[in-house]
């Protein structure tokens, strides 16, 4: 038995998700990303996570990931701000066959007591917004970094500059080259940073 899920953030990083599970990277149709999720990490940090909506006119690349249902609980409790929106494997298509994705394909979206956009006190984590541009780097290239820059709202919410000391518990190393470019893509698009407390 299993369990399959739409990941657009840090579950496109295969270094986050469990070693037996299968990322299958494509599109999903009619929904838009956002960084829409804020809450308090156990450090007293507060934090702004990503968060997807519904929205007929816009696409955005992720990865089908396919895991034993034994991983279930441990997902949603690194999910927990999140809610499950079941059956959206119709809007999936695979990048390398163009089929879609399967019926039970599910993904999760902020929960309401959680959607709110961030803010200065909920500011987006540099280590996981490198987790998560990593993750497009190293399925699509450079053009993933961009796309997702570009199919993202909330740009408006500042990024704290935490990549020395990361306060993202899935924090991953990159090298330098990967960083240059990440860092380089992120200056190009304007982003607002933050200096740690």
């Amino acid at each position: 038995m299993t369990i399959t899920y739409f990941g657009y953030g840090s579950l496109v990083n295969l270094d986050t998700i469990p070693a037996d599970a299968v990322a299958t990277p494509g599109t999903l149709k009619g929904w838009v990303r956002e960084w829409r999720v804020c809450g308090m990490g156990p450090d007293g940090q507060g934090r702004c996570a990503l968060s997807v909506r519904e929205d007929p006119g816009n696409e955005i690349r992720g990865v089908m990931v396919r895991e034993p249902r034994s991983g279930l609980k441990e997902l949603e409790k690194r999910e927990k701000r999140y809610r499950k929106v079941e059956e959206v494997g119709g809007s999936f298509r695979c990048d390398a066959e163009k089929k879609n994705g399967p019926e039970d394909l599910f993904v999760f979206v902020a929960a309401p007591d959680h959607y709110r956009w961030g803010t200065e006190t909920h500011p987006i984590l540099q280590s996981y917004l490198d987790c998560v541009l990593a993750g497009f780097y190293r399925f699509w290239g450079e053009e993933g970094v961009a796309h997702f820059l570009d199919t993202t709202e909330g740009w408006h919410v500042p990024v704290l500059k935490d990549r020395q000391n990361p306060a993202y518990p899935r924090a991953v190393a990159l090298p330098e080259q990967v960083l240059s470019v990440l860092d380089e893509a992120t200056a190009r698009h304007g982003l607002t940073f933050l200096d740690m407390p």
